[in-house]
């Protein structure tokens, strides 16, 4: 909600409305805040310092990621002997 990319659907507006009136927190999304929070925060009401941002990076398998790797450049020296022996094979003629 706070990072500027808010939707203001009416379904999300409804969202929004809900959460308010049921005071209820939902991680990622609302949180009910103390008097005493708020004030230790100087007063700070930015949505960013009360409600965690999700984590929507995609997780990537590095054991996975180097074994594609390991195959591409596998497949490139395989190509390149080849292209190798074509050259050779044309300078010859």
């Amino acid at each position: 909600m706070g990072d500027g990319t808010a939707n203001n659907e009416p379904n999300n507006i409804q969202n929004i409305l809900n959460a308010y009136i049921n005071r209820k927190t939902e991680k990622y999304f609302t949180a009910l805040v103390k008097k005493e929070d708020i004030e230790n925060a100087d007063y700070n009401l930015s949505v960013s310092t009360y409600v965690e941002s999700e984590d929507t990076r995609e997780v990537i398998d590095i054991a996975v990621l180097n074994k594609q790797i390991s195959e591409i450049v596998q497949r490139e020296n395989t190509l390149r002997a080849e292209i190798d022996a074509i050259i050779a094979e044309i300078e010859e003629a």
